[in-house]
């Protein structure tokens, strides 16, 4: 942990351009203190050098206009009281009002006991503005510092789009001190410490302070970028280099261990890459990536299947597609495109899997997805099998590596279920129209990108290739009405089969 906790303004000074911050406080509301409360309030203030627990203001984050909202712990413990709550919200209402992102640094024991039960209720009052902030589109980011605990965690500190935390902060509902007074035993060491709440999903970053600027630069870079991006060309020639390939030569092909994932494709195709970890409520599943991007100037939420994280003793589970949804709610919350990439040898199949609700999670995801008014793109990467790659399926477009293919069940197994054995894998691969370019036929793929021959020997090649069709599709997307682009998608999928040829 830190030895040396910052105070408010210092923090600021590490994260705004040197000499662009002006507060926005005012003279903090009158709480008609008792004598010992205002004793203590006004030892607060000669000791902090603040005025209350929470500054507000505004500043430039690398040229950028930013407000910000930041606890000071010195006083009073950061606790926040109706005179806390009330700069706050005016602060997230003014940011709000001035379409303008909001950075928040709490820091606090929780609520003020001085003032009991109406302190308590103010975080419903924070809450509200904040949640009214997010529904305007507006991005709102957060730096949870050492402490962070109660009330504070439990409204303001936890409704980030993006979430980072301090190092070795203890960040927990019921503070530890309390917890023993309660139940007179310690309450387990290193459970509210932010390095085991990266691990569990709930944060999505551990970051020394002097590291948040640069987080926080590329998160906005991706976050307020342009909607209306111009749409680039794309090479002609580009369905002409599509080979007619066995369907089994694909299935083979993007089994290869060393074929291009969604890793390489962000590290070669992708810039501003944020990377995102876990649900935000307990879970993290290595199966599933989450990531702010950009593919050339066009911003996104990247969500994709993650074949170096799924193995045969842990395939994807259900955890990754509740990662998944929470990757369509922030495209849904920030007016942002999603990339969905499926990649996948298959959901789990297991006790576990059936009790954490895989099914039903398969099914949010197709609703979710089915229903979202962001401009949605499917990129069939590799092998795309069974329903945890029907999950990500659904989109206004959707474009295949030419070596991706989707299908039921692994070929060996519908193979198994039809003929009794597997050796009639690749027959069967034919059969079902399995590979990018039946779909392609089949009106399910709207473009295919070349591998040539192989995305496992030209890598880098590949994905920028496919990163500029994703570009194409997105700025193409994002210049369709929202009404015109959302009624499309549903009456693709209302028409599946109806028009459909059959397989070569």
């Amino acid at each position: 942990m830190s030895t040396t906790r910052l105070g408010a303004h210092d923090l600021l000074a590490l994260v705004l351009d040197t000499g662009s911050y002006s507060s926005w406080d005012e003279e903090p509301v009158d709480v008609r203190p008792g004598p010992e409360y205002a004793v203590a309030l006004a030892s607060a203030r000669e000791k902090s050098g603040v005025d209350e627990a929470i500054i507000t203001g505004e500043g430039l984050l690398r040229g950028r206009r930013v407000a910000v909202v930041a606890g000071e712990f010195a006083f009073l413990a950061g606790s926040i009281g109706v005179a806390a709550s009330d700069r706050l919200t005016r602060a997230v209402r003014r940011a709000t009002a001035e379409g303008l992102p909001l950075l928040a640094a709490p820091v606090s024991g929780g609520t003020r006991m001085q003032e009991g039960t109406v302190a308590f209720l103010q975080m419903v009052r924070i809450t509200a503005a904040v949640t009214a902030h997010k529904a305007a589109g507006l991005p709102y980011l957060v730096y949870l510092r050492h402490p962070t605990t109660g009330g504070v965690l439990a409204s303001w500190g936890s409704l980030g789009h993006v979430t980072v935390a301090e190092p070795g902060a203890l960040i927990g509902f019921l503070g530890p001190r309390v917890y023993e007074a309660l139940h007179g035993r310690p309450f387990p060491e290193g459970v509210q410490r932010a390095e085991n709440l990266f691990a569990h999903g709930i944060v999505d970053a551990v970051l020394e302070p002097e590291r948040v600027a640069d987080v926080l630069d590329r998160a906005l870079t991706v976050l307020t970028a342009s909607r209306t991006p111009a749409v680039p060309s794309l090479p002609t020639d580009l369905d002409s280099l599509v080979e007619n390939a066995p369907a089994w030569d694909s299935v083979v092909t993007s089994r290869r261990k060393e074929r291009p994932g969604i890793r390489r494709l962000l590290r070669y195709a992708a810039r501003d890459v944020v990377p995102l970890n876990g649900t935000g409520a307990g879970e993290s599943d290595p199966g599933l990536l989450l990531a702010l991007a950009r593919f050339g100037e066009v911003p996104c939420v990247v969500l994709g299947q993650d074949r170096r994280g799924q193995t045969e003793t842990r395939p994807m589970g259900p955890a990754a597609l509740r990662e998944a949804q929470r990757g369509m709610r922030l495209a849904r919350e920030l007016h942002l495109p999603l990339v969905a990439v499926i990649d996948t040898p298959g959901a789990a199949l297991s006790q576990e899997a059936e009790e954490g609700g895989m099914a039903g999670e398969i099914a949010r995801c197709l609703a979710e997805l089915v229903e979202l008014r962001a401009p949605t793109l499917s990129v069939l990467l590799g092998p795309g099998t069974g329903g945890g790659a029907l999950a990500l399926v659904p989109a206004d477009r959707t474009v295949a590596a030419e070596h991706g293919w989707l299908s039921p069940l692994p070929p060996e197994g519908a193979s198994a279920i039809v003929h009794r054995d597997v050796s009639h894998a690749p027959e069967m691969a034919q059969a079902q129209g399995v590979r990018s370019t039946d779909l392609l036929r089949a009106g399910l793929v709207d473009r295919v990108v070349p591998e040539l021959p192989d995305a496992t020997v030209e890598p880098e090649a590949f994905c920028r290739r496919l990163g500029a069709v994703l570009q194409h599709e997105l700025a193409t997307l994002l210049a369709t009405p929202d009404d015109e682009r959302h009624a499309a998608r549903l009456e693709r999928f209302a028409a599946l089969g109806q028009v459909a040829e059959p397989a070569i």
